[in-house]
């Protein structure tokens, strides 16, 4: 069954580059981003894992664990990080969970239910559809998904940017407009009435459209 918004991430034990882990255990109370690669030793994911490990101290601070899959062992993803701290300047200190089975990326609906076979003899082509994102909030429901083609290389930057504004929102009644920043004014939801709106925001507000309404981001 194709997975949505607001679903359940799927639970699973799996070996990584950092042990065993059970998902929802390894969740805990926090945020988590699962970004998985179509196979290990390609150069467009090599740049992506790279950057991932430098930006890790952001998303740390953030609440928010990264963990990687790639459709292979775990004994060639160790090997292949070797090669993103020589090329990327970042060694990945987060985990890389192997999915020789296909398993986990059937799980995650990123290969079909019944694609047969293992990891041994597939190319970057065959698992090409392996090349997606997921945010999980604390309620271990998806709150983003993101499928890139293997040509074009993620950006990160956007997925931090959502997920503060993810956070955001999710601590406030406020949504974020388009191309939000932080520090930028953010948008009063429908579901706070006029009223309210001094209790709720002491900052104050403006008032573009009855159903358009800003205010200073409120956790600044």
């Amino acid at each position: 069954m194709a997975l949505r918004l607001g679903d359940i991430a799927p639970d699973f034990q799996a070996e990584t580059t950092q042990g065993t882990i059970h998902f929802h255990d390894w969740l805990g109370n926090g945020w988590a981003i699962l970004f998985s690669h179509p196979k290990d030793f390609t150069p467009v994911c090599t740049t992506e894992l790279g950057y991932m490990a430098k930006l890790e101290p952001e998303f740390r601070q953030l609440n928010c664990k990264i963990i990687g899959l790639s459709v292979d062992p775990v004994s060639s993803h160790l090997s292949w990080e070797k090669d993103i701290q020589e090329t990327q300047g970042y060694a990945v200190n987060y985990p890389m969970i192997g999915d020789p089975d296909l398993s986990i990326a059937k799980l995650y609906d990123m290969l079909p239910a019944d694609e047969p076979g293992t990891s041994e003899g597939r190319t970057a082509a065959t698992n090409s559809t392996v090349r997606s994102v997921f945010v999980v909030g604390p309620d271990k429901k998806i709150k983003l998904m993101l499928t890139y083609p293997m040509t074009t290389g993620r950006n990160f930057d956007e997925i931090l940017r959502v997920l503060e504004s993810m956070q955001l929102t999710a601590g406030y009644s406020v949504a974020t407009p388009v191309n939000w920043k932080h520090g930028e004014d953010v948008i009063i939801t429908a579901a706070v009435k006029d009223e309210d709106i001094a209790a709720k925001f002491p900052k104050g507000y403006t008032r573009i459209k009855p159903y358009l309404r800003t205010t200073p981001q409120p956790n600044i």
